[in-house]
């Protein structure tokens, strides 16, 4: 998928042509549910189940439900300790708490696409006062590397944080990301290890490539 959201004809036939000789094909993204959900429309997928929040919720097949999906795993915690230390160093940079219903509270602004219909904007005192499944933290004005320094001399604590592409840092709850939740699903499954593959091109990507590689395979793109 590129950044405007595209996917070419080719790659969603593939993806089906793999699906179609028996394969169990689903997404593992740092994407929210709702936003997760019309990706696989786009691909005209329903698998069993789906990695969303970089690993923090897992939706089940549910035909009742709305979209299709209802969580069945859902990891989340306290955001109020790590939005105190980040401001400390950032300041008043641009933030956004998800929580267990997909609900963004959110300070500053965010590009228009990122955070979908079901947020609101709010004081950053009112971020740390509901459970969250991810925390996202936006500075435009760093440069990849200077954001990527200041982050590790943070000493985040009692979360699992990612560096995007650009100066955009993704944490969600300790100890959790895409491999610990496709984990889970394998084993739900009954897929052995040997068996799995999984594709991936970004730095939320790098748990999961690992954890495919043990006894299978872990493709990183570009």
């Amino acid at each position: 998928m590129r950044e405007d959201g595209v996917i070419s004809l080719e790659v969603i036939a593939e993806v089906q042509r793999v699906r179609d000789a028996g394969h169990e094909v689903m997404l593992a993204t740092g994407r929210s549910v709702s936003m997760t959900l019309s990706v696989l429309e786009k691909f005209q997928l329903t698998p069993q189940y789906v990695v969303c929040c970089n690993g923090a919720i897992t939706l089940g097949r549910d035909i009742d439900a709305p979209g299709g999906y209802s969580r069945v795993a859902v990891d989340a915690f306290d955001p109020s300790e790590v939005l105190a230390t980040i401001r400390e160093t950032l300041g008043d940079v641009s933030y956004a708490v998800e929580d267990e219903e997909g609900f963004y509270r959110y300070t500053g602004s965010f590009p228009e696409s990122a955070l979908g219909i079901s947020s609101e904007q709010v004081a950053f005192e009112e971020l740390g006062a509901h459970l969250a499944t991810r925390v996202v933290v936006i500075s435009p004005e760093h440069q990849i590397e200077d954001f990527l320094s200041i982050v590790e001399k943070m000493g985040l604590h009692k979360v699992t944080y990612n560096v995007g592409w650009t100066a955009w840092l993704d944490i969600a709850p300790d100890g959790v990301n895409k491999a610990t939740a496709l984990e889970r699903v394998r084993e739900w499954l009954d897929i052995p290890r040997s068996r799995v593959i999984a594709v991936g091109d970004g730095r939320n990507d790098t748990d999961m490539l690992r954890w495919a590689s043990v006894e299978g395979r872990g493709v990183a793109m570009g």
